[in-house]
């Protein structure tokens, strides 16, 4: 009897990754239904797989699962990897829990640039649409290439239309903007 191709096998046809990408989807839908132990189950298998990059992420969504599975409040070696985590449950739909964690960051890092941004996806994403403008104003302002981030960015959707999102991202160069050429004719 001959095997149907099911989409899901690499390029390579390779069995071991296809079973991999298998696994990490499936630890992805556990995780999405609340059902950390299960998710862990799935991404514990994707461990071993030779897609550095899938290793990878299944390790950060296990991070999730045993931040949901043992409750008391982690330690996090850095503001970073805070970040990161919060991020990852802002990016599978737990806002409840991504905005506690972000909450927390801007409290003890009032002045980074990311967590300002991180919220403000957040609050758009949220439809707090007002929120989300002052805090990404203050990103910017703090680092000024963040605007290139948020261009780009996906959760800002909601504000694609909004004049004064335009304006953060695409500042007016002002009245000397012609000195930076001073022989051109534009």
């Amino acid at each position: 009897m001959s095997q149907k191709a099911d989409g899901k096998k690499s390029a390579g046809g390779d069995p071991n990754s296809a079973q991999a990408v298998q696994n990490y989807e499936a630890g992805l839908r556990a995780l999405s239904e609340h059902k950390f132990e299960r998710a862990r189950t799935y991404l514990d298998k994707v461990l071993g797989a030779a897609n550095k990059e899938l290793c990878d992420r299944a390790s950060i969504y296990l991070q999730i699962c045993d931040q949901h599975l043992e409750q008391p409040a982690s330690q996090f070696k850095s503001p970073e990897e805070h970040f990161d985590y919060a991020i990852s449950l802002l990016n599978i739909g737990d806002y409840v829990n991504a905005r506690e964690h972000l909450e927390k960051l801007l409290k003890q890092h009032p002045n980074r640039d990311y967590v300002l941004f991180g919220l403000a996806a957040l609050d758009c994403l949220t439809g707090h649409l007002e929120p989300a403008l002052q805090r990404l104003g203050e990103a910017i302002r703090i680092n000024p290439a963040i605007r290139f981030q948020a261009r780009n960015d996906s959760d800002f959707q909601k504000l694609t239309e909004d004049p004064r999102f335009t304006e953060l991202l695409y500042p007016d160069p002002g009245p000397n903007a012609h000195d930076v050429y001073p022989n051109s004719r534009y």
